[in-house]
């Protein structure tokens, strides 16, 4: 009886057809150059959850308390200055320093130390602490593209690689309820851009094209895990996406750095950042958590090296997954063997794109004077 049923089992199995978003496979990432378990049947399990709406938290707009706030004195006796839009400052513990004795050398193969030195900055982007990115003007946003661009530009003379990245939210550690990013410069290519670098420089000797233009062109022609996009931008599930609504952030034509960007490109960065964090907030209308960072063309040495290969993009990893209280952890498999996720790109995508494109905390007030220019 147990193997006719069994032997069922198999004719079916091998009668059905494949489809990408009821049975689990494997997506691979050319980028990072590792694999994401897709299980789009999982979804389908039972959910017993809370999905109810948390409470919104009250953040003044000026705490004499927060040590980003302007005026307010740092932990490090320094005072902030009365900055009225963006402002940048040394952060106040940082894990890299310009100075400091070297490890010496070993030739044990197991237990090997190099030297790090570097800098970490710490960059407000609005002297109030109860607005973000989404809900400050288009201007606003642009004062703080044009900033990310001076400072990859200023620190990456010294540093080959300058990480511009925001932590948004106290499920993913930011301690200070202020609009704010931080920047890490090193003088060592970390692990992500290394993995990146000899990807995209091994793609174009193989392929003699941009690893990052040809993706995007082609999910462009397929559409279907395009959000956003306008003259110069396009946001999208990535194919090999791993967390539940991870997008990629990229220009359409050829940039290395943030820098490279034209005027007209800046302003619509600014235009799609509106837009898609936006998107995110009004998901489960609450301020959305993520981790963001951009990466380019690495930056100091580098800068006299042939790095065409490269495209700046930006990438948003966001925790959640069915609430704004439910959080997706890599635990277990995901730590032990290989990522996983049960909600496809497509799936994610396409929630994002018929989301409202007017934030949810100013649809009764359409006249607030934090809306757009």
């Amino acid at each position: 009886m147990f193997i006719k049923v069994n032997a069922t089992l198999d004719v079916l199995t091998v009668m059905a057809k494949f489809d990408s978003q009821d049975h689990q496979h494997l997506r691979y990432n050319p980028l990072r150059d590792d694999w994401v378990l897709v299980c789009p049947h999982r979804m389908k399990r039972p959910w017993a959850g809370h999905v109810e709406k948390p409470e919104e938290e009250t953040i003044p707009r000026h705490d004499r308390k927060n040590p980003l706030c302007p005026g307010n004195t740092r932990p490090n006796g320094m005072v902030n200055p009365d900055y009225d839009s963006t402002f940048l400052f040394t952060n106040d513990f940082p894990a890299l320093l310009e100075e400091g004795p070297a490890p010496d050398e070993s030739d044990d193969p197991l237990f090997r130390c190099a030297e790090a030195k570097g800098t970490c900055k710490v960059m407000c982007f609005h002297p109030w602490s109860d607005i973000t990115l989404p809900i400050m003007s288009l201007t606003e946003i642009r004062v703080v593209i044009d900033k990310w661009a001076e400072i990859n530009s200023d620190i990456g003379k010294q540093f080959s690689w300058v990480q511009i990245f925001e932590n948004r939210g106290a499920i993913m550690g930011c301690s200070n309820p202020h609009p704010h990013c931080q920047v890490w410069a090193s003088s060592f290519l970390p692990n992500e851009p290394t993995v990146k670098h000899r990807t995209q420089r091994e793609y174009m000797e193989k392929h003699q094209s941009n690893m990052l233009l040809d993706y995007v062109h082609r999910e462009l022609e397929r559409k279907e895990r395009v959000v956003l996009e306008n003259a110069d931008w396009v946001w999208l599930v990535p194919y090999w996406a791993v967390w539940p609504y991870e997008t990629l952030l990229i220009p359409k034509t050829h940039v290395l750095r943030i820098e490279d960007l034209t005027d007209i490109q800046r302003q619509s960065l600014a235009e799609i950042t509106k837009q898609l964090l936006t998107k995110y907030d009004n998901l489960f209308e609450v301020s959305f958590p993520y981790s963001m960072g951009w990466a380019g063309a690495p930056t100091g040495k580098y800068l006299s090296e042939d790095c065409s290969f490269w495209q700046l993009h930006a990438v948003y990893y966001p925790p959640l997954l069915r609430s704004a209280s439910v959080k997706k952890f890599m635990v277990g498999y995901e730590m032990m063997a290989t990522v996983q996720r049960d909600l496809t790109a497509e799936q994610a995508a396409q929630k994002l794109k018929d989301l409202p494109d007017v934030h949810y905390k100013q649809r009764a007030h359409s006249t607030d004077s934090c809306h757009p220019d």
